[in-house]
């Protein structure tokens, strides 16, 4: 998963900094891009595309996992975003270490964490087991309290019964009135079930993969305006479309859970030479852009290398011209890819 090749392209803006936004009516100030945990350590890209598949052939660098959140840290990352799921159950522990190792910098940070999906294909929305992980989830990270719990990945669960009483909402609501969660979230692998719960304007802030990026625009049809209506910050997921948004695409690589077509290739090469033309890269371009629709407040790109953070990290501080922004608008919204058929993603109906 390097992105090695792009690191020299990026220039820094004078002021250093990364730009913040307010992520909804949860009132926390952002840093535009965070760092996303669900792939620290992983070497390579084969193994990263391993790890959620056949976990068992996946050996995490616990160290270069370290490195990498102290290198985000580093280049000014405010917000780390994380899952008991995660690194194969490890994610929040490796992430509690790192900060141990450099104080100076964890205090700068917000860690934001999930419930119901766990290592092992288990899922439970249940209150009691939404209790039990919160509980946990607060031991392994050293924390008293976590700014915003969000509920994983609930595809195929009984929507009523997860936003009931003695589902995790109920659980997390009752964790809010007591202090150890200040906001409740939602984070569907699916955006479409993702708009759902967002709709019922229960939640303060939602973590959205697969539905917005230079190459998917699927959220502006229902996430988007939801989340307008009820004030509900948005944090993207996957903005770089596993780094074919950082490198472009390179022949003979298989890319986690897309299938790119060759209309989606040839916008990608559209792109990149308004990038280029603008003397600005790809990957700035990629995250700044999703930050630019009203309700989405910041990124989460994951980063599995120090290299990979740092490149993230230094494009959202890379200046991007408003010419460019009004140019690629025109370029994206006319004729939009189809996110089934142009990036292989799979949603329900």
């Amino acid at each position: 998963m390097s992105f090695r090749n792009q690191k020299e392209n990026l220039s820094v803006g004078p002021e250093n900094e990364i730009r913040r936004k307010q992520l909804g009516r949860t009132g926390l100030d952002v840093t535009i891009v965070g760092l996303g945990s669900a792939f620290l350590g992983c070497a390579t890209r084969e193994q990263a595309n391993l790890l959620y598949v056949q976990p068992e052939l996946v050996t995490i660098d616990n160290r270069l996992a370290i490195h990498t959140v102290h290198t985000a840290l580093e280049e000014g990352c405010g917000l780390i975003d994380t899952a008991p799921l995660y690194i194969k159950g490890t994610s929040e522990e490796i992430i509690a270490e790192a900060l141990r190792e450099r104080p100076d910098l964890a205090e700068k940070c917000i860690v934001t964490t999930k419930v119901g999906h766990y290592p092992g294909e288990i899922y439970d929305f249940s209150y009691d087991a939404t209790v039990q992980s919160v509980e946990r989830s607060l031991k392994r990270l050293g924390r008293n309290y976590f700014e915003i719990v969000y509920i994983h990945d609930p595809m195929g669960a009984n929507m009523e019964q997860v936003l009931g009483k003695q589902g995790a909402f109920g659980a997390l609501n009752n964790l809010k009135q007591h202090g150890f969660v200040r906001n409740i979230g939602i984070a569907a692998n699916d955006p479409i079930v993702n708009a759902r719960y967002i709709e019922t304007g229960q939640f303060d802030a939602a973590v959205v993969p697969g539905g917005l990026s230079l190459l998917n625009q699927l959220a502006l049809q229902s996430i988007v305006p939801a989340a307008k209506k009820h004030n509900t910050g948005l944090v993207i997921a996957t903005p770089i479309e596993r780094g074919l948004l950082i490198t472009g695409y390179q022949t003979n690589t298989e890319y986690l859970e897309r299938n790119f077509s060759k209309r989606t290739i040839e916008r990608l090469q559209e792109i990149r030479a308004l990038c280029a033309q603008h003397g600005v890269s790809l990957a700035s371009v990629a995250l700044q852009w999703c930050v630019r629709h009203e309700p989405v407040a910041t990124t989460i790109p994951g980063a599995a290398t120090p290299d990979e953070a740092a490149i993230n990290m230094r494009a959202a501080k890379e200046h991007v011209p408003d010419t460019l922004w009004e140019e690629l608008d025109a370029l994206i919204t006319t004729d939009p890819l189809d996110p089934r058929r142009d990036l292989g993603l799979l949603y329900s109906n």
